[in-house]
């Protein structure tokens, strides 16, 4: 029986290891996971080392030492594990609130000392007290407010916490104003190493960040648009098509991104001009245009639960809405493209109006075709499921309006650049060649040459002066390359 439990467990602590090994296998996999969908999170560990590093030198700096001592030198380490985040924005907005909170709560503090101080043994821990209880309870529910909660909870927290440490801490007979100076300088020591690691070494900007993931959801948006179309009447006949189910639920991220959106745009508020991004710049125009892009994607939402619906729908019903609803769809779906790329590269949007126009000629005739008496001898029960998704595209095409709308003043509050001229099919057609910078042309004069064909010559003599003046017009255009290539 000895042998048998001793090889039990054997048995057991051989399991034990096995499963032991398979979780730290599995863990590996996951932090290689994470660090591999942003590597700005590992640089970002590694930033907040550096941070550390830096402050434990100053904290062994001896003449540093002897003047702050232990108990307030240890503040500069705890500063940087509290204040570094993971953005330069954020990493201001909680240095900003720590300093600014000690020094207020430190200042008050003072004061409360200096009222109380001859008011006894009795007296003075008492009304000590008194204080402590009611800036503690006033702070408390200031925030519950949602702007301060937004914007300065942290900072309220850290006023709470050191007015309360200082007042007590005079009760024991040390120093007010000196302790409440060397705290004051050890936070702005810790908090200064945050912001300057955070800037200097591979900055992470929230507002680029939420640039990018405004103009990333409207695409996904476009995406979704663009596809269902020709997907849901695919499924209404009969053919199911899954190859672009992951485009087609792009849209399903949208829904869930207001929260980042606002934390993004909070936190943009506090860095300073950077790249692409002046001071003063709109970020509360981005959450306009968020909020809009999500109302859309409800809609689709509700768009994407007819695709897979089990309902009978009439051919006939199919064959009268399917091209309008594919225009809609599809046109909606380039101009939303359009407007995200537009954000991207920050230019004015110029070619989405013509999309939008389109979807909206296209609700028109449907709205007119809804109203019209060709439903008379349908079943209805065959026509709801039609109806509704029609009704619903034209919301869709108002809501692209709005979010073109808001783009737009985006544009022009934050002075993107106007578009460059393209070429276009229409211009190569009429003969028309416009002039267009690109990297290769660099001293690209603005000039517009007509390389159309003439009307044919009535005479002889025009006819023996065509090739002349065909020539000539080709010496001027090679003139033309010559120089901007030049």
């Amino acid at each position: 029986m000895v042998v048998a439990s001793g090889s039990r467990d054997k048995t057991g602590f051989f399991t034990q290891g096995v499963k032991l090994k398979a979780t730290m296998v599995d863990m590996a996999r996951s932090m290689r996971k994470l660090g591999q969908e942003d590597p700005r999170r590992v640089v970002h560990s590694l930033k907040v080392g550096l941070a550390l590093i830096l402050v434990s030198a100053l904290y062994n700096y001896h003449p540093l030492y002897s003047n702050f001592g232990t108990n307030n030198t240890i503040w500069m380490v705890m500063t940087v594990v509290l204040v570094f985040e993971f953005s330069v924005g954020a990493t201001l907005g909680r240095g900003f609130n720590r300093g600014i909170a000690t020094l207020l709560a430190g200042g008050l503090a003072i004061g409360a000392h200096h009222l109380t101080k001859n008011l006894g043994r009795v007296g003075e821990p008492m009304v000590l007290g008194l204080l402590v209880f009611l800036q503690a309870s006033i702070s408390t529910f200031l925030r519950f407010f949602p702007k301060i909660k937004e914007s300065y909870d942290y900072g309220v927290l850290i006023f709470i916490m050191t007015f309360s440490f200082i007042s007590v801490s005079g009760l024991r007979g040390h120093v007010i104003f000196k302790l409440a100076w060397e705290r004051l300088c050890t936070v702005s020591i810790g908090g200064a190493a945050c912001v300057i690691v955070s800037i200097l070494v591979l900055p992470v900007w929230a507002g680029h960040d939420l640039h990018n993931l405004i103009a990333l959801n409207i695409e996904k948006l476009g995406n979704s648009l663009e596809g269902f179309g020709d997907e849901y009447f695919k499924t209404k006949g009969g053919e199911a098509c899954n190859d672009d189910k992951e485009i087609l639920e792009g849209y399903k991220s949208v829904l869930n991104s207001k929260k980042s959106e606002e934390s993004l745009a909070n936190f943009a508020a506090w860095e300073p001009p950077h790249g692409r991004f002046p001071f003063r710049h709109p970020w509360k125009l981005y959450l306009k245009v968020g909020t809009l892009a999500r109302e859309c994607a409800y809609r689709i939402e509700a768009l994407n639960g007819y695709l897979n619906a089990d309902m009978q729908e009439s051919s006939e019903v199919s064959n009268i809405i399917q091209e309008a609803c594919t225009i809609m769809s599809v046109e909606s779906g380039k101009a939303l493209k359009e407007l995200a790329l537009a954000i991207k590269i920050m230019v004015q949007p110029s070619s989405t109006d013509s999309h939008i126009d389109k979807a909206k000629s296209s609700a028109k005739n449907l709205k007119s075709l809804l109203k019209s008496g060709i439903w008379e001898d349908i079943d209805l029960l065959k026509v709801i499921a039609g109806v509704t998704v029609a009704s619903i595209l034209i919301d869709v095409v108002t809501c692209t309006e709005k979010i073109a709308e808001s783009i737009h003043e985006l544009a022009s509050t934050a002075q993107f650049k106007s578009a460059e001229p393209t070429l276009s099919p229409e211009k190569l057609h009429s003969g028309q060649m416009k002039c267009v910078k690109s990297p290769q042309i660099l001293n690209c004069p603005h000039v517009v040459i007509n390389v159309s064909e003439s009307t044919p010559p009535s005479s002889p003599s025009e006819s023996s002066s065509a090739p002349k003046a065909s020539k000539q017009r080709m010496d001027l255009y090679h003139l033309f390359l010559a120089q901007d290539i030049s």
